[in-house]
C-alpha cells in the first residue's frame, strides 16, 4: 500500500442543431456515448444540458491546487487535486506498479515533479470542463512562461474541438479560457547534479490494437518494457502474442473522481478529452523512471486527418504529427534530458498497417480495438471502430477470416450505413474514432470487393456509389514528416518491404 507521501506542490441519433468550429457549419449528434473506469455513461445534447455560458458565469474560477507522489511496496502513487468554487473538489489518482521494475532515476528530483506537473494539467482538462470556467487558476505554476502557457492553451483548445463540437459551443481560441499564475507557487524536488540515467531500453505503449502489434513486431529484437494504462485483457494478450511475460509490462491504472462522475449524471458539461496527451506524459514518465531511452509509440500519419470535414475538428488531435511535434520540444524545453517520444508508425498509413499486420497470425485471435467492447473483451460489431478495423482487414483477408475475427460479416449489416457513409466520406463526418481517411476506407473497400462473388449490402452500396481510389498508390506511400531515430530506419525499410510482399502474394501489386 502506498504510504510515504513526497509533495512538490502548494499546500493551498444526430439533431437539427449545428456549431462552429474551425471553417465549417456542421451538425450535432443528439446524444454522446462516454467510457469511463466505471462503466458506459450516455449523456444527452438536448436542452437538459446545462448551458455553456451559464456555467462559465456562476462558476469562472477552476483552480490547479496541487499534486503530490507518493512511494510504497510496489506502487507509486500520484494524486492531484483541482477545484471549482462552489462546485466541487476532484482529486484524481494514477497508480504505477513498479513491483517488477527497477527504477533508474528519483522519485524526489525536481525533474520528476515538473513531469507529474505536467500530467496534472492535462488531467485538470477532464474536469475543467464539465463547467468550463473562463480563468484556470495554477497554482504551483510559478514556473510556466509565455510559450509554456500558449502551448497548454493550445493542446486544450485543438483537443476540446470534438467536444466543443458536440456540445454545441461557439468559442474561439482566444475566448475559451486564460491561465493565471495569481498566486503560484515553485515545484519543489532535488535538483540532480548529473542528469538522468538512461539505457537503451525501449518503453512501448500497448493498447490492444492492430497498430501496436506491428510495433512489437518491428521491435521484436529491441530491450523493451511494455507500457498499458488500465489494463485489459487483450493487451495482456497481445503482448504474450509478442513474447512478452506480464512481469515485462509497467501497468498504471488511472482513476476519475467520482465528482466527476455525478456531476455528468447532474447534466453538467461532458464529452471527448485529449487522452493520448495523457498518455504521451505518463509514459514519459515512466520511461524516465526506469531510465528507457526511447518511448515507441503506433501512432500512424492517418491520424492527422480531422474528423469532420473542412475543420479543425480532429478526434485524434493528441495523436496527430502536430502534437508529436509539439510535445517533444515541450519535453526538450522543461525537462531536458529525457526519453525520445517518437511514432514508429508515423512514415505509414492505415492501409499499409493492415496489409503488414494482416500477415501477422499471432495477434489475429487476440487484438482488440472497440471502445464499447473494451470492458468484455469483445468487438460489439456495431459501431464505427469496428467497421473500419473490420473493413481494412478485409482487403488483405479472406471473408471467412475477417468473420471469424469479428463473429460475424459486418458487411451484412446495414444498420452500419450511416458510419460506412462517415467512413467513405459520403457524409461530412467521420465516426468519432480512431480511424483512418476516408480515402484509406475506399481504397480497402476497392481491394475487397473481388473477394466476393455476390456482395454484401454495404459493399453492394459502396460499388454503386463510384468511389474513385488509388489503393496501389496508397500502399505505396512515404511519409517522410516523423520522428524516427536514424538508427530505427531500417526497421521503416523493412515494413515498406514486407508490404511490397503481402501484396504480391496476395495479388494486390502492379
Amino acid at each position: 500500500m502506498c504510504k510515504k507521501s513526497i509533495d512538490f506542490s502548494l499546500f493551498f441519433s444526430y439533431n437539427c442543431g449545428a456549431a462552429f468550429f474551425g471553417m465549417a457549419r456542421v451538425p450535432v449528434p443528439e446524444r454522446v456515448i462516454l467510457l469511463s473506469n466505471c462503466g458506459v455513461i450516455s449523456i444527452s445534447l438536448s436542452s437538459t444540458i446545462m448551458n455553456y455560458t451559464s456555467l462559465r458565469k456562476k462558476y469562472p474560477v477552476f483552480r490547479y491546487e496541487s499534486f503530490a507522489i507518493e512511494q510504497g511496496e510496489g506502487c507509486v502513487l500520484l494524486r492531484w487535486r483541482f477545484s471549482i468554487d462552489g462546485l466541487a473538489v476532484f482529486q484524481p489518482t494514477t497508480r504505477i506498479i513498479t513491483e517488477n521494475h527497477k527504477l533508474l532515476n528519483a522519485l524526489d528530483s525536481l525533474l520528476t515533479g515538473k513531469i507529474v506537473f505536467a500530467m496534472g494539467l492535462c488531467e485538470a482538462l477532464s474536469y475543467w470542463k464539465c463547467a468550463c470556467p473562463a480563468v484556470v487558476e495554477i497554482m504551483p505554476g510559478n514556473s510556466l512562461d509565455d510559450w509554456d502557457i500558449n502551448w497548454w492553451k493550445t493542446l486544450w483548445y485543438q483537443g476540446l474541438g470534438e467536444f466543443f463540437y458536440r456540445n454545441e459551443i461557439d468559442t474561439d481560441f482566444d475566448d475559451f479560457v486564460t491561465f493565471s499564475k495569481k498566486n503560484a507557487g515553485e515545484i519543489h524536488g532535488k535538483d540532480e547534479s548529473s542528469p538522468p540515467e538512461l539505457t537503451d531500453r525501449i518503453l512501448i505503449p500497448v493498447g490492444g490494437g492492430k497498430d501496436s502489434c506491428v510495433t512489437l513486431d518491428l521491435l521484436a529484437d529491441k530491450t523493451a518494457t511494455l507500457f498499458t494504462i488500465n489494463d485489459q485483457p487483450a493487451r495482456t494478450q497481445c503482448a504474450a502474442a509478442a513474447g512478452y511475460g506480464t512481469r515485462e509490462i509497467l501497468r498504471c491504472y488511472r482513476t476519475i473522481d467520482g465528482e466527476l462522475l455525478r456531476l455528468n449524471t447532474e447534466g453538467y458539461l461532458n464529452g471527448h478529452t485529449p487522452f493520448s496527451a495523457v498518455t504521451a506524459f505518463l509514459s514519459l514518465l515512466c520511461a524516465h523512471l526506469i531510465g528507457a531511452g526511447e518511448i515507441a509509440l503506433s501512432n500512424e500519419s492517418s491520424a492527422n486527418e480531422p474528423s469532420v470535414a473542412g475543420t479543425q475538428i480532429n478526434h485524434q488531435y493528441s495523436k496527430s504529427y502536430a502534437f508529436e511535434r509539439d510535445f517533444r520540444q515541450y519535453a526538450a524545453k522543461n525537462f531536458g534530458n529525457t526519453p525520445v517520444y517518437y511514432s514508429l508508425l508515423r512514415p505509414f498509413n492505415e492501409l499499409q498497417i493492415a496489409a503488414r499486420f494482416s500477415a501477422l497470425d499471432r495477434f489475429h485471435s487476440v487484438f482488440r480495438s472497440c471502445n464499447a467492447g473494451s470492458k468484455t473483451n469483445t468487438w460489439c460489431g456495431k459501431c464505427g471502430k469496428c467497421l473500419f478495423t473490420f473493413g481494412m482487414l478485409s482487403a488483405f483477408l479472406p471473408p471467412e477470416k475477417t468473420a471469424e475475427i469479428f463473429g460475424g460479416n459486418l458487411f451484412e449489416d446495414t444498420a452500419l450505413l450511416p458510419e460506412l457513409e462517415g467512413l467513405c466520406g459520403i457524409t461530412a463526418v467521420k465516426p468519432f474514432e480512431c480511424v483512418g481517411t476516408t480515402e484509406e476506407f475506399c481504397a480497402a473497400l476497392s481491394l475487397t470487393l473481388p473477394r466476393y462473388v455476390k456482395l454484401p449490402p454495404l459493399l453492394e452500396i459502396f460499388s454503386k456509389w463510384g468511389t474513385s481510389t488509388d489503393p496501389a498508390g496508397i500502399l505505396g506511400e512515404k511519409n517522410n514528416q516523423h520522428f524516427v531515430p536514424p538508427d530505427k530506419l531500417g526497421l521503416i525499410e523493412n515494413m515498406q518491404n514486407a508490404v511490397k510482399l503481402e501484396l504480391l502474394k496476395k495479388g494486390h501489386g502492379r
